[in-house]
């Protein structure tokens, strides 16, 4: 354990927070302008009815990436699974700037999401060994502030390297811009963090149980994807073995109770898959909607969901203040409110009087209680996780985010295919737009507002029956004394103890109570 005294960028912690938060800076850079540049991607890969695909298959193999993390982090340290998912997300951008057709598209973005899921159980375990706890809020909300710059000129840069050099040179350009900061963060991680947690213990072999359940989760869900997209009765057949092999595999990797929203730990994690879920389906559909039902240009489209980096970043902010300890619940169900309303508000542009400023608007209301949320649940998490168990318990968190956007997204683009969502690609404008389908955009908002509203009731079940109250959650110390673990990673790890629900396949209580960035995670 390095110093604990000074702020993140003090001597100890200056070189591993710019590092880290670099590599999280990138990651929301990537996120924004690749969001960007895919609708005309699609396009001109003659794949806009197998859009959704291009973001759920990213959040499929990321599954199965967060839960080898995870078991790979707390026996060996973060290092190797940040360094290995770091070069899998650069190959994964390479093979889909460099596709010549769609399917190859999907599958550069299925490698990508298996770094990235390799690299947010990794960030977080990082955060959880090498920042005392009452530092790690610190850099929490350096993360999240890490999502504004990128929010703001994202969009500007990639639109315009679109419009000008071709959408393949938003995918190639990231991958260099990775090196300086993984140079910088390197030596800090290897002083501070690598390694088990006790170098003297035996090191325990991987949980193959739970590496077999990951599989089972992303096959499951590819298969369910497939059937999603090919609706035909002899899709029946993959829809039948997706759901006889993710179900079961489920079940065995997140808490018990979780999809009945048992108070504690299984509400905490079912509260971020509803959340991620529905505002990842339903935002990964706004620049589609606006390019080809409004004749935005890709810089303009994107540019409309801006704000939404800074308002998260606010919303993280808020909830960290101390004043709202006592009133963490109700923050999180008033920022599932604002969620639901901002994706309700969504699908008004396909109005003709209605402006298109007006989904910028709604996103940034919905940005800002995404951030209350997800900041809400990573320091309930953070607060309950010991250091050893940091990487298993946050896979259970990150599971539930990453299954949640899988199976959404593969429902909304089902819905989008089937009231003629593929033909949107000709247009170019609003005249060519007129005769494409806006109702395929409202089948995917109006059934994602609905799940977000419903992450309103979840959030007044995240106090475990143990708990008295709010603050005294907060106030339970961690096993060794150095407290939480870390984002998004932390979120399920604590709630889990304060129920008396804990996962059968955890080995004690604590392990597998633990787990969860978007990283806007």
């Amino acid at each position: 354990m390095t110093d604990d005294t000074g702020g993140v960028l003090s001597k100890p912690y200056r070189a591993l927070s710019i590092g880290i938060v670099s590599v999280v800076l990138l990651i929301a850079f990537e996120a924004t302008a690749v969001g960007t540049a895919m609708p005309v991607a699609a396009r001109e890969l003659d794949g806009v009815s197998l859009y959704a695909f291009a973001f759920s298959g990213y959040f499929t193999t990321s599954l199965f990436g967060m839960v080898l993390s995870g078991q790979w982090a707390d026996r060996r340290g973060p290092l190797g699974p940040l360094a290995t998912g770091i070069a899998l997300f650069a190959a994964g951008l390479l093979l889909s700037g460099t596709a010549e057709a769609m399917w190859l598209f999907i599958a550069g973005r299925a490698v990508q999401g298996l770094g990235g899921g390799l690299v947010i159980v990794g960030l977080y375990v990082i955060v959880s060994r090498a920042y005392p706890e009452h530092l790690r809020a610190s850099i929490m909300a350096a993360f999240a502030a890490s999502w504004v710059v990128p929010s703001v000129v994202g969009p500007l840069i990639s639109g315009t390297v679109t419009e000008h050099l071709g959408w393949r040179w938003v995918f190639i350009g990231i991958p260099v811009l990775v090196l300086a900061p993984l140079a910088l963060a390197l030596p800090a991680i290897r002083r501070t963090a690598s390694g088990p947690v006790d170098p003297d213990a035996p090191v325990a072999a991987f949980d193959r149980r739970r590496i077999r359940l990951a599989l089972g989760i992303s096959l499951g869900a590819g298969l369910l994807q497939y059937a999603g997209q090919d609706l035909r009765w002899l899709s029946l057949l993959p829809a039948a073995v997706g759901g006889a092999v993710l179900v079961p595999a489920v079940l065995g990797l997140l808490p018990k109770g979780t999809y009945r929203a048992a108070r504690g730990l299984p509400s905490v994690v079912l509260l971020r898959g509803v959340a991620a879920g529905s505002f990842i389906a339903a935002e990964s559909f706004v620049p589609l909607m606006l390019v080809t039902q409004r004749g935005l240009s890709p810089t303009m489209a994107g540019l409309s969901l801006a704000v939404g980096g800074a308002t998260w970043a606010l919303g993280s902010y808020v909830q960290s203040r101390p004043r709202m300890e006592p009133y963490r619940s109700r923050l999180v169900s008033s920022g599932m409110v604002l969620v639901a309303a901002s994706i309700l508000a969504a699908p008004s542009v396909l109005i003709e009087g209605v402006p298109g400023w007006v989904v910028g608007v709604a996103w940034g209301f919905g940005c800002f209680g995404m951030g209350m949320v997800i900041a809400s649940t990573s320091v309930l998490l953070l607060r309950l996780s010991a250091p050893e168990d940091a990487g298993s318990n946050s896979a259970a968190l990150q599971i539930s985010d990453g299954l949640s956007n899988v199976l959404l997204l593969a429902a909304g683009g089902a819905a989008f295919a089937a009231l003629g969502g593929g033909t949107v690609g000709a247009g170019h404008g609003a005249d060519d737009a007129a005769g494409s389908h806006p109702a395929a955009f409202v089948a995917v908002f109006l059934p994602m507002a609905a799940v977000a509203l419903a992450g309103a009731w979840v959030g007044t079940r995240l106090r475990g029956p143990q708990a008295p109250d709010e603050t005294a959650v907060a106030s339970v110390p961690a096993a060794d004394g150095t407290g939480l673990v870390v984002t998004d990673v932390v979120t399920d790890v604590r709630m889990d103890v304060l129920s008396d629900t804990a996962p059968d396949t955890a080995p004690n209580v604590t392990s597998d109570v633990t787990s969860d960035v978007r990283t806007r995670e």
